[in-house]
């Protein structure tokens, strides 16, 4: 039986080689979990309810402060794909979450309090972990888990950039919508870079002077999310929503992002009246970002408002925008794909603050954090993710982005690679499930590499005990 203690017990008693976890979110009651199945002795740090956050209500590990949907089930779905990825690897979270399920349609939805309780209770009987209430202020010295996710304290935020710099250290996300290459007209949109400069590396999407007015009008009566209190307007000048700048009069937003100097239409010779450009998220350039389009609008409305942009009239949004408090490192700079930061390498960064963004995206990099941290500390080597995998599509894409334009990112098709064979699969639905069918596959041959075990064995989730 875990026991739990005041951060004042004296703690010389436990053993020295203990890996230290600090945060008790998603991400790191993950990592907790899968590196004290593996032998190893946890240190699971939690300030909550000593020092509560300005979102959390509870001392629960694993609390759920916004939603309480993981998203679709839907294997042939990013998130559909990853789930099946975590509950072959024996994830706490996913057993939480079937254990507390609501009905839901397509979606996980669970009850909130039933689910943080089942991990709390989980984690707090299993005889490998030391649950410490009360806030660590400092980054260890020893092997450490830093999960301290989205809303991570001041001190522990100024404790991490003394290590990689304030300015790479960010506290409010300013995320813009991605789009699915392949659901974009070509018919209506342009390749060419502003001036010429630098090639034909943007989509660009022209509009008229009365399709941008009607698109002008749709977004200032659109509806928007309310920020909760403490993500206040007047922090966000740097990184406006777009709604807010075109509140700021007709012509902002036409002389901010959608500006159409130096972007002639080959096709006219002349300048559109406006242009939204989309920049490639990746190499394969299956993804696009809408530059400059960070928002607040809800997603049902950021669907129909920017589906009224020519070229993205069926767009399949593979990310919405969302502007939010989200503490998170630029880890193309600092992150190696083990999920150590490079210039300090007993130290793992697993959850929202290593650049991924949602429920079941944390939890996955609190998984390979545990994994990776207990073969470490046993001596072992530490295996790449396949790229193939969805854990491994989001390390590549937290670790292999380019730095300048890193924005986290929830799980989608747009980060995976794609198989020569489905390159030639024109069916889109049809595609996306030899890309999950090669995920599986690839994913179990993975546990099987750092389970040990047979890959038949970790196909159907029978990797190591349970606790």
């Amino acid at each position: 039986m875990a026991r739990v203690f005041s951060f004042r017990f004296q703690l010389q008693s436990i053993m020295s080689d203990a890996l230290i976890v600090i945060g008790g979110g998603l991400a790191g009651s993950e990592a907790a979990w899968q590196a004290a199945r593996r032998g190893i002795t946890v240190l699971l740090y939690e300030m909550r309810p000593e020092r509560q956050t300005e979102a959390h209500r509870t001392g629960l590990l694993g609390e759920l402060v916004c939603s309480n949907s993981l998203r679709s089930k839907d294997p042939g779905s990013g998130p559909g794909l990853l789930k099946k990825e975590l509950s072959m690897a024996g994830s706490l979270i996913m057993e939480a979450a079937d254990a507390s399920s609501v009905p839901a349609g397509s979606a996980l939805a669970v009850d909130r309090n039933i689910f943080a309780e089942f991990i709390s209770s989980r984690l707090s009987s299993h005889k490998n972990i030391e649950i410490v209430r009360g806030e660590m202020t400092d980054l260890p010295d020893t092997p450490a888990i830093l999960a301290t996710g989205p809303l991570t304290s001041t001190a522990m935020a100024e404790s991490l950039s003394r290590f990689i710099g304030g300015e790479h250290l960010y506290f409010y996300d300013a995320i813009a919508p991605i789009v699915a290459a392949d659901s974009i007209d070509n018919d209506k949109v342009y390749r060419a870079s502003r001036y010429g400069k630098g090639g034909d590396d943007y989509v660009n999407c022209p509009m008229t002077k009365e399709e941008y007015e009607a698109f002008y009008h749709a977004l200032l009566e659109a509806d928007k999310v309310t920020p909760r209190g403490f993500e206040e307007e007047r922090v966000f000048e740097g990184c406006m929503p777009v709604e807010v700048m075109a509140a700021r009069g007709v012509d902002t937003i036409r002389f901010g992002p959608m500006k159409p100097v130096g972007l002639p239409d080959p096709r006219t010779g002349k300048e559109p009246f406006a242009v939204v450009q989309l920049r490639a998220e990746n190499n394969e350039l299956t993804a696009y970002n809408m530059v400059g389009f960070q928002t607040r609008l809800k997603w049902p409305e950021q669907k129909r408002v920017f589906s009224m942009i020519a070229g993205l009239e069926r767009a399949e949004f593979l990310r919405y925008g969302s502007v939010h408090r989200n503490t998170f490192i630029n880890s193309p700079l600092f992150l190696d794909k083990d999920l150590t930061l490079k210039m300090k390498k007993t130290l793992f960064i697993a959850g929202q603050i290593s650049g991924v963004e949602g429920y079941i995206e944390s939890t996955a990099m609190g998984l390979l954090a545990g994994i990776n941290a207990a073969r470490m500390m046993r001596g072992l080597n530490v295996p790449e993710v396949p790229p193939s995998t969805s854990h491994g599509a989001l390390v590549r894409h937290i670790t292999g982005s380019e730095s300048k334009h890193f924005q986290p990112s929830n799980i989608n098709f747009g980060l995976f690679p794609i198989p020569a064979a489905a390159l030639k699969i024109r069916d889109k639905k049809k595609r996306r499930m030899l890309i999950a069918e090669k995920a599986l596959e690839d994913w179990g041959r993975y546990l099987a590499m750092v389970n040990e075990e047979s890959p038949v064995e970790a196909a159907h989730g029978m990797s190591l005990g349970r606790g």
